[in-house]
């Protein structure tokens, strides 16, 4: 296996022109891994600076939309230097009827988002029986 080099991906902010956002403000894509078991698909996705009671999942007409709000407040007076953009986070998602639409679930621990969506009993794979005469 060849060594791999850790590379640093700059904040990618959402464009207005792709048509996704109608809210004002500076919002940011969020880094998002999805796995795959036998039964589910796990999406994580990292949300620095965001608490459950800031994010909204919406699921619409197969599009799975996450929006989540940063509160930033400096308790420590008028910022002079900033190196780190502060921002909110819009993200969609096409869902397939490969997923249970009606039992995704969501959990939000220390800024990861973490969405579960179960397969659909069509699309979980099975083993077939084979019989002899």
């Amino acid at each position: 296996m060849a060594d791999q080099e850790l590379q640093v991906a700059d904040k990618a902010e959402v464009s207005p022109d792709h048509g996704e956002l109608i809210h004002e403000g500076t919002y940011f894509t969020p880094a998002v891994d999805i796995c795959e078991s036998e039964k589910e698909l796990v999406l994580l996705a990292d949300m620095p600076g965001v608490d459950a009671g800031n994010l909204d999942i919406d699921l619409k007409d197969d599009t799975l939309s996450i929006v989540g709000k940063v509160v930033f407040g400096s308790e420590h007076g008028t910022a002079l230097l900033t190196e780190y953009s502060v921002g909110n986070f819009f993200r969609n998602f096409h869902i397939t009827d490969m997923v249970d639409q009606n039992k995704i679930t969501a959990t939000m621990t220390d800024g990861v988002l973490r969405l579960v969506l179960p397969k659909a009993d069509e699309a979980v794979p099975r083993k077939i029986p084979v019989f002899t005469d």
